[in-house]
């Protein structure tokens, strides 16, 4: 099923030259993926009676077209691909002339709020997203990275309270945030960057 919603940018939104930023484009991807958990009731709702919790892997995003501030967005989304505990999400974004802006597609599991453990993806949980065949990739865009030997940049960050979300750790957008502030100056200014790729191989949590 390719669930679908519409999204209008606001002034947070934008950066250069009144153009939409990777953050905003990945907030509204977050949120439709959301939504269609909302609309199969698996969502942030059933939670308390379902005691799992979607966490987000990987992301790839690429920006073909940056909107600019007040459009108005038509963005698809859809499920694919199931491997036992993990489960693969794609995007399309629109502009209000139907070109398309954006693709992108993530790597998601499901986890047991109580333990902390991967759940096992069965026909039964998949079955309410009625996933599709449709890729937005032509190839496979969530391959293992190589970490690098050494860092030319870095920064000292403590987590606070505001950066923890509803899975009690650093909400996923926030890294990005995180990447940009570590950032050589030079490098920053050469946004905004269109081929985003994100792994999460740890998550991080507040230290009280």
């Amino acid at each position: 099923m390719i669930y679908k919603e519409k999204f209008k940018t606001g002034l947070k939104d934008i950066g250069k030259d009144n153009t939409i930023k990777n953050r905003a484009i990945l907030e509204i991807l977050e949120n439709i993926g959301a939504y269609h958990s909302d609309k199969v009731k698996f969502g942030a709702n059933e939670t308390e009676e379902t005691r799992t919790g979607w966490i987000l892997l990987d992301w790839n995003l690429q920006v073909i077209k940056r909107p600019k501030y007040g459009q108005t967005l038509s963005v698809n989304t859809w499920g694919r691909d199931v491997k036992k505990f993990f489960t693969f999400r794609d995007f399309e974004v629109y502009d209000e002339n139907n070109n398309l802006c954006a693709i992108a597609t993530s790597k998601w599991a499901l986890i047991d709020i109580d333990n902390r453990k991967m759940v096992r993806l069965t026909d039964e949980i998949m079955n309410r997203y009625e996933p599709e065949e449709k890729s937005v990739f032509s190839e496979e865009k969530l391959g293992k990275l190589e970490i690098p030997t050494e860092f030319l940049s870095s920064i000292n960050y403590e987590v606070i309270r505001k950066d923890i979300d509803v899975n009690k750790h650093m909400h996923n957008l926030y890294y990005l945030d995180l990447a940009y502030e570590a950032m050589p100056e030079e490098v920053y200014e050469k946004r905004p960057f269109d081929n985003v790729r994100i792994t999460y191989k740890k998550e991080i949590k507040l230290r009280r």
